[in-house]
């Protein structure tokens, strides 16, 4: 009832052991408490925090204006309703290394099991689109050492993602990977790369865990979780999928309420009212609040 019964830090060594197995970790990413719940009941590793999804529900583009409250504010609402463990996308830190140190602490405070710090130009763009720029190696490699240097949790996991593939190619995400593993970051996330065999030629190249990002109508082909498991990926998000879905379902209703004015021909795309509350575990507030105001007022 209420929220996750699980700590933070059991979370974060949970997730720890789980990267250590070896084995592919499924997250989906989730556009709210709501859809981090179902995440959890339909059986999947982790959940995943988008910033470009963050940033369409504030209805604004994915181009750095989101701020750290926001973003540390809506991570809060997502895990403490689930006993998965979540990963964040925290942009470039939201300023330079010493804001890079106070949102990885920010993080932390909100629950989450790990964050991806990116190696953009400050402020960033989505990462499938064109025109990105990357900064310097040096930049790159004080924000993910301001990043572990800030951590208090040592199972709190940082992820260092690199864009340079679409500007360089991918020698120079390559080389770019290793420096920021041996800056200190835990895993690394190399953005839009195109083929399996650039995941293993990365994975090859590395000795921490690998994520790939499966985002739909983007520069990556859309890889299933074993063939992304035969390259040697460890984690696996699909950024926006859900919002995607929701959204397209939401657009299509509207129109039918438009044309019918009722939404009679699709009650079978919709959550039933009893899966909904399945969801929200009302028989255990119910529960609850009848052993609590178990009494009766006597009338005059």
């Amino acid at each position: 009832m209420l929220y996750t019964t699980r700590t933070d830090t059991d979370k974060r060594r949970a997730f720890r052991r789980r990267l250590e197995s070896g084995e592919l970790l499924r997250m989906p990413g989730a556009f709210n408490p709501l859809s981090a719940r179902l995440i959890e009941r339909r059986g999947f590793d982790g959940v995943y925090v988008s910033g470009a999804v963050l940033s369409a529900d504030l209805g604004l583009p994915d181009i750095g204006l989101t701020t750290l409250t926001e973003v540390a504010g809506r991570t809060r609402q997502i895990t403490r309703v689930t006993d998965l463990p979540t990963l964040a996308d925290a942009d470039t830190g939201f300023g330079e290394p010493m804001n890079v140190a106070r949102t990885v602490q920010e993080f932390e405070d909100a629950g989450l099991a790990g964050l991806h710090i990116e190696d953009q130009v400050n402020p960033k763009r989505c990462g499938h689109l064109d025109g990105k720029q990357v900064v310097d190696a040096e930049t790159a490699v004080r924000r993910i050492r301001a990043a572990v240097d800030a951590r208090r949790d040592p199972d709190f996991l940082i992820v260092a993602r690199t864009d340079i593939r679409a500007s360089e190619g991918l020698e120079a995400t390559i080389d770019r990977a290793g420096r920021l593993v041996d800056a200190g970051a835990d895993a690394i996330f190399p953005e839009a790369l195109r083929t399996l065999d650039e995941f293993a030629r990365v994975r090859a190249a590395i000795d921490v865990p690998l994520l790939a990002n499966m985002t739909e109508f983007g520069k990556s082909d859309l890889f299933t979780a074993d063939q992304l498991s035969d390259a040697g990926v460890n984690i696996v998000i699909w950024p926006v999928s859900l919002l995607r879905m929701a959204m397209g379902a939401a657009d299509r209703g509207l129109s039918t309420l438009l044309d019918q004015g009722s939404l009679t021909d699709r009650l079978d795309e919709m959550q039933h009212r009893r899966d909904l509350y399945d969801l929200l575990d009302y028989e255990s507030y119910s529960g609850f609040d009848s052993s609590v105001f178990n009494f009766r007022l006597e009338a005059d």
